[in-house]
C-alpha cells in the first residue's frame, strides 16, 4: 500500500510544481511586462485632458459667415448617447453670398471627448441613419486647400513632433486669429498635417427627394483624420499620457453635392480654424510638459534639471 500511495502522489507533486513554475513565470513576465511599459514610456491608461474654451466659444460672425438664429440645444437623452456635454451646434449663412436671394447654409458641429479610450466616434453614418435617413451616395474624401498665405511654420515646435513621434517630416504651422476672435491678433499652432486636411463626405435622404450633405474630421492629440476608425490610432496611441479629439463636422442642404460642402467647409475653417484650436489642447504644450499644470513630463523635465 505503501508504494502505491507514493505512486499516486508523484504525479499530483509534478503537478503543484508545474503550477509553482508557471505561476513564477506568470509573475516574473508581469513585472517584465510593467518595466518595459516603463523603460518604453507607455501608457496604457489615459488621463482627461480638459479645456479652458469650450465649443460654444468659436465666433458668431466671421469675415465671410455669421450665425443664424440661436444654437441648438440637445436633450438630456441625446447628450448621454453623444457622450460629452462639450459641443455646438450652430448654422450659419454667407454674408455676401453670390445670389442674395439664396445664401448658403451650414449646420457646424464642434463635440470635444476626452480621457476614455472605450470612446467610439459618433459620426453622421451612424447618427442621421439611427434617426430615419438613409445613406444614397458616398463617402467621399475630398481635400479641403485652405488658405495658406498667413501661416509661419513654428520651427522648434516642428523639431519637437519629429522627436516626440519619430516623424522625418512633421510642420508646425501658426495662424492668427482674426479681429472676431476672443484674442484677436494672437497666434495660434495648428495641427500637424493640417496642410493635407480632408473631410468625408456622405449623401443623405430623409423622406423627401431632397438631399442632405454631412462631413466630418477630427482633431485628435495634435492631429488630423477623417476616419473615425483612425481616431483611436491618434487620440489612445501608448506613449501619450493624455487623449483627447474634437469632431469638426458640416452638414448642408440645397446644395448641389459633396464637392460644394467640401468648398463651404473650406470657406469656414479659413476665418475659424484658429479659433477652433482655442477649444483643444496645443499639443506641443503638452509634450513639452507645459500643459496641463499636472503634466507629470513637466515632474520629470525638472527632476532632470
Amino acid at each position: 500500500m505503501t508504494t502505491t500511495a507514493s505512486q499516486n502522489s508523484a504525479p499530483a507533486t509534478r503537478r503543484t510544481r508545474a503550477f509553482v513554475v508557471g505561476a513564477a513565470i506568470l509573475f516574473l513576465s508581469a513585472g517584465a511586462l510593467s518595466l518595459a511599459i516603463a523603460w518604453l514610456k507607455v501608457y496604457t491608461k489615459k488621463v482627461p485632458i480638459n479645456v479652458d474654451l469650450k465649443c460654444t466659444s468659436i465666433p458668431s460672425e466671421t469675415d465671410h459667415w455669421k450665425q443664424v438664429g440661436p444654437d441648438h440645444t440637445m436633450s438630456e437623452a441625446t447628450l448621454e448617447t453623444l457622450g460629452t456635454h462639450n459641443y455646438v451646434d450652430r448654422t450659419y449663412i454667407e454674408r455676401t453670398p453670390a445670389d442674395p436671394k439664396k445664401p448658403r447654409a451650414v449646420m457646424v458641429h464642434l463635440a470635444y471627448y476626452t480621457g476614455s479610450v472605450d470612446t467610439v466616434p459618433h459620426v453622421p453614418e451612424r447618427c442621421f441613419v439611427a434617426g430615419g435617413a438613409s445613406i444614397t451616395g458616398g463617402p467621399y474624401v475630398l481635400p479641403l486647400p485652405l488658405n495658406r498665405d498667413a501661416w509661419i511654420e513654428d520651427a522648434a515646435a516642428s523639431s519637437d513632433h519629429r522627436a516626440e513621434f519619430g516623424l522625418k517630416d512633421a510642420t508646425i504651422y501658426t495662424a492668427r486669429l482674426g479681429p472676431t476672435s476672443r484674442a484677436p491678433g494672437n497666434r495660434v499652432r495648428l495641427p500637424r498635417g493640417v496642410e493635407n486636411l480632408d473631410i468625408r463626405i456622405s449623401e443623405y435622404a430623409l423622406g423627401s427627394d431632397q438631399k442632405t450633405y454631412a462631413g466630418y474630421f477630427f482633431i485628435a492629440n495634435g492631429a488630423l483624420t477623417s476616419s473615425a476608425q483612425n481616431v483611436r490610432l491618434l487620440a489612445f496611441d501608448l506613449h501619450s499620457d493624455y487623449a483627447f479629439y474634437t469632431k469638426v463636422q458640416f452638414s448642408a442642404s440645397n446644395i448641389e453635392g459633396p464637392e460644394e460642402l467640401a468648398q463651404i467647409a473650406t470657406s469656414v475653417l479659413n476665418d475659424m480654424l484658429p479659433d477652433i484650436m482655442l477649444c483643444v489642447p496645443d499639443w506641443t504644450d503638452v509634450i513639452r510638459g507645459d500643459y496641463p499644470p499636472d503634466n507629470p513630463r513637466r515632474k520629470q523635465t525638472s527632476a532632470s534639471r
